[in-house]
């Protein structure tokens, strides 16, 4: 199991988001010094309107008068490349941000335990991985670029405001705490109705994922109206709280924005009074009214972002909590460069949670090097847990599991999975060539003519030249362009060429027909000569040479011995084979 995660607030989220900044400081301050100069252009336009009013329309300065459109050519030149500068700065730590937190969130995935998987739907892990990401990075530099530049711009308009009038400033920097008093109470809320927005988003991906894998079982059994439904009623949910969250941050921008125009109209109220009219002069007036109208868009977008930055902290929550499970303990230090393949399971006891019950009850058998040992038994008699164990899939609760006589556990989980072949019922191919495929995790070590004579010993090799593309051939998702039978002779082709001492064959010929199988059984036959093979069956025909067949119901070993010994008992065996057979 894995660890608990430790909880963090929004503060130590944000703090630790900021980590990911850290790498590209440069251009963060880079950006920082285009937003301060940007925010100093915001000043500027509106100190140019004193000059402006006061030297070209009262006192009409020849000389201000053609100044005044090079400044303003001038300052807008220097706005823009601040802006650039700004924008693409940010812009491009944001898609650094994403890429390494998707990287270390890929890096986390693939080397988790098996339990964390049978905990959790891909649907969920995908909106991590895609939706939550994005938020994230919105919430690292999107938000920052607007907190930091738009407060610098007010800062830049209120130091010119205070500096026209010291009082009317005063009536606006009143407004400050009550604004700030509203932000604080909504920012919880957004910061909840993010999180249920992330989860039903997760919701939504993993219907959809669901439909896409299994549309023709949809199609055939007539699930489509009951899909439907099903994805109707957690889009709607996605829905609610997205118009949840839209309410709350469309009533806060008012308020705030009320609040706000309260201060400006008592200072222009203030501002027309003839007392106060004495000590400004009318360019000193409409700078001080442009300063303050200018607040009002930094102000609408700091208003604003708060949605963008909880929605931000509430996605890094959900993305750290990936990142700090628990990845598979290898906890083993001896090395096994190549095994003999004698295993031996002692007293092996298993169970996946206290509250589940035993899985696996008192298990013990030995396999002597090149033997091959069957287990069969009704579905959900653990014969594919016990096998997962020895790849240490899963821990056992209790016992001992040993290859030439050292605990897997003190094997170093790399040499201990390098001893095994597997092949599984259902097959999983990759959305690659079959060339890929046949070498997978080895493609590095192996030539073209050992994955051929792989395939041809899998008796893969006939139908691979026929295809156009040989060897070279996509086989789309999952394998989706190949028959059963063929996806099934490419695994089987993986696990020759993998020449590993110990091979797992659950149910490995299952999707054959019947000339196929006799193929595969033979090619299986040569190879298991010279390795430990464990073998889970369906078929009794397939496993009737094995050197030990053993029977297994209720997580139990209920009988053990050759075929032949099996039928001579008339117990378990027997009766499952006069069941597959119809022996009357």
């Amino acid at each position: 199991m894995s660890s608990p995660v430790q909880t963090m607030d929004a503060k130590q989220l944000y703090k630790r988001l900021l980590t990911y900044v850290r790498p590209y400081w440069l251009a963060f301050v880079v950006s920082i010094a285009a937003m301060l100069v940007f925010a100093s252009t915001e000043a500027g336009l509106a100190a140019l309107m004193k000059p402006l009013m006061d030297g070209s329309f009262i006192d009409r300065d020849p000389d201000i008068i053609k100044m005044m459109p090079l400044w303003l050519i001038a300052l807008f030149i220097v706005r823009g490349v601040a802006n650039f500068l700004t924008t693409y700065g940010l812009g491009w730590i944001a898609r650094n941000i994403i890429m390494n937190l998707r990287t270390e969130m890929f890096e986390r995935l693939v080397n988790l335990p098996s339990n964390f998987f049978d905990r959790h739907n891909s649907g969920q892990l995908m909106s991590k991985l895609l939706y939550d990401v994005e938020q994230v990075a919105s919430a690292a530099t999107d938000a920052i670029l607007t907190i930091i530049r738009d407060s610098l711009t007010i800062i830049a308009l209120l130091a010119w405001m205070v500096y026209l009038s010291g009082m009317l400033s005063l009536i606006i920097l009143f407004t400050v705490p009550i604004i700030s008093l509203v932000i604080y109470k909504i920012s919880s809320r957004f910061r909840k109705i993010s999180k249920i927005i992330q989860d039903s988003m997760g919701d939504v991906s993993h219907i959809s994922t669901e439909i896409i894998e299994g549309h023709r079982e949809v199609k055939t059994f007539g699930g489509q109206d009951y899909e439907i439904a099903r994805f109707d009623k957690v889009n709607q949910t996605n829905r609610r709280q997205r118009m949840k969250r839209l309410t709350t941050d469309a009533i806060s921008q008012p308020i705030i924005q009320l609040i706000s125009v309260l201060g400006l109209s008592l200072v222009i109220y203030l501002a027309s009074m003839p007392e106060v009219l004495d000590t400004i002069t009318p360019g000193s007036f409409i700078s001080f009214i442009t300063a303050m109208f200018m607040i009002l868009t930094p102000l609408k977008r700091l208003t604003k972002v708060n949605a963008k930055l909880q929605g931000g902290i509430a996605a890094a929550d959900s993305i750290f909590t990936l990142l700090d499970q628990t990845p598979e303990r290898d906890t083993g230090t001896t090395r096994l460069v190549r095994a003999q393949g004698l295993i031996e399971y002692k007293n092996v006891r298993f169970s996946y949670n206290s509250d589940a019950g035993q899985i696996l009850n008192d298990i013990s058998f030995t396999a002597k090097p090149g033997q091959t040992i069957a287990f069969v038994g009704h579905s959900g008699s653990g014969k594919t847990t016990l096998v997962s164990l020895l790849a240490r899939f899963y821990n056992l609760s209790s016992g001992l599991i040993a290859i030439d006589g050292v605990d897997i556990n003190e094997l170093k989980l790399a040499d201990l999975r390098n001893q095994l072949s597997l092949v599984n019922q259902q097959v999983i191919l990759f959305n690659d060539t079959i060339a890929n495929n046949i070498a997978y995790g080895q493609k590095q070590h192996v030539s073209n003519e050992q994955i051929i004579a792989a395939a041809k010993s899998a008796h893969a090799w006939e139908f691979i030249e026929q295809l156009p593309d040989g060897l070279a051939t996509e086989v789309g998702q999952n394998g989706v362009l190949l028959s059963g039978g063929q996806r099934q002779r490419i695994a089987i082709a993986r696990a020759l060429l993998r020449d590993a001492p110990i091979l797992v064959l659950d149910e490995a010929t299952a999707s054959l027909d019947s000339e196929a199988e006799r193929h595969i059984q033979a090619a299986l036959e040569t190879l298991m000569k010279q390795r430990t093979t464990l073998v889970i069956a369906h078929r009794l025909s397939t496993i009737e040479k094995a050197d030990q067949i053993i029977v297994m119901h209720a997580g139990q070993i209920v009988e053990a011995g050759t075929h032949s010994e099996l039928i001579a008992q008339g117990h378990h065996y027997a009766e499952l084979h006069r069941l597959q057979f119809q022996e009357k």
